[in-house]
């Protein structure tokens, strides 16, 4: 069979071949993707390595750079090009599998990030170790990022072999150099918060998901960025503070070591009511309720005023969320014990009136 003229005649048009390369890089770059991550997919549904986020964070980095290294290797195929036109394609692709290595390495970070904390559950009630490698590793994967953009730079600047570029970014090395001198004072706020991150990292003081008390705001820690952390307010709101004030300041922090806390009522009765009988009513209150963690249940007069009786009630929980509830709980259940069983043994302020009157005030109102 043969074809006609015309189309032979485009068939063996120089830039129809390129055309046709251009198409197969394509073509060839897909299939070899596809075989990979299908690989990677069918060993994801045996469960090998679920969790790993390898097709999440690298499949589109890995595209590119199939795509450029087959257009690479075809390159020296394209006719008809010019030293200069070829030179500048070179460029463009050296330069482009600079920044897909760069976009690469980033999706690596994640990749293990994910592969390294799916073992650490912050779900679970015990997780100060999971709070402990979340926090460092959202420090840590922020800082390499920022190297490998860096990095990924310098390397675009070594992708010309060209004298005087290279000067030119030697030369803007040097004025970074003095540019940070002179703005030293204008970043100091953004080099105390990086070097604050730091300190965070080596000697926790917070982690991810710790409970905390700034400025009289309770809250849980839900983000650690590179230069703050945002706090979730009971209420829904989110409190934005910068990481040197953590290095800088006092601040409460509930769960640092571990999540179970002591939490207190307080209950203001009279001097009549039995102490012992509430004593025996808060253990029923507490063992009763599934908030309580079987540690401690206390109750004890801690104040004693001219007008009540101070009496604290100590309970223990599992977590600061489940001891405000059972504080609430022993609150409400023991004042309405009380307004049962001993209703006059609330706090009363007496007054004793007498009929008579001294003599000296009623010689001095007759005056």
């Amino acid at each position: 069979m043969h074809l006609p003229s015309s189309i032979a005649e485009h068939f063996h048009h120089p830039w129809f071949f390129a055309i046709f390369l251009f198409c197969a890089v394509i073509v060839i770059a897909n299939i070899a993707h596809y075989i990979l991550f299908r690989i990677l997919r069918r060993k994801e549904a045996e469960n090998k390595i679920m969790g790993w986020g390898i097709r999440k964070y690298l499949s589109h980095p890995a595209r590119a750079i199939f795509f450029l290294t087959c257009l690479r290797i075809v390159l020296p195929a394209i006719p008809r090009l010019s030293d200069n036109i070829a030179h500048i394609i070179r460029q463009g692709i050296a330069m482009a599998v600079v920044i897909s290595l760069g976009w690469f390495a980033i999706g690596c970070i994640y990749a293990f990030q994910a592969a390294t904390l799916r073992r650490y559950d912050l779900a679970v009630l015990n997780n100060l170790q999971a709070r402990r490698i979340h926090t460092q590793f959202q420090l840590f994967r922020r800082m390499l990022i920022f190297l490998i953009v860096l990095t990924t730079i310098g390397a675009l600047f070594w992708t010309f072999n060209d004298a005087t570029v290279l000067r030119w970014g030697s030369g803007l090395l040097a004025s970074a150099g003095v540019a940070s001198v002179i703005l030293a004072t204008a970043a100091r706020s953004t080099a105390a918060n990086f070097f604050a991150g730091l300190q965070i990292a080596f000697t926790e003081p917070i982690h991810v998901d710790d409970v905390v008390v700034i400025q009289g705001e309770w809250g849980r820690v839900e983000e650690i960025n590179s230069a703050y952390v945002v706090v979730k307010i009971w209420d829904l709101r989110r409190l934005i503070v910068p990481l040197s004030f953590f290095i800088e300041n006092s601040f409460q922090n509930w769960t640092r070591d571990s999540a179970d806390i002591m939490g207190t009522a307080f209950l203001y009765v009279d001097y009549s009511i039995p102490v012992e009988a509430l004593r025996k009513q808060l253990d029923v209150i507490v063992h009763a309720s599934p908030l309580w963690d079987k540690k401690t249940c206390v109750l004890q007069v801690t104040n004693l005023t001219d007008r009540a009786v101070e009496v604290r009630c100590l309970m223990s929980s599992r977590n600061s969320s489940e001891s405000f509830d059972l504080r609430c709980l022993v609150r409400e259940q023991m004042t309405a014990w009380i307004q049962q069983n001993y209703p006059n043994a609330f706090p009363l302020t007496r007054f004793t009136a007498t009929s008579e009157i001294p003599v000296s005030l009623n010689q001095d109102s007759n005056r």
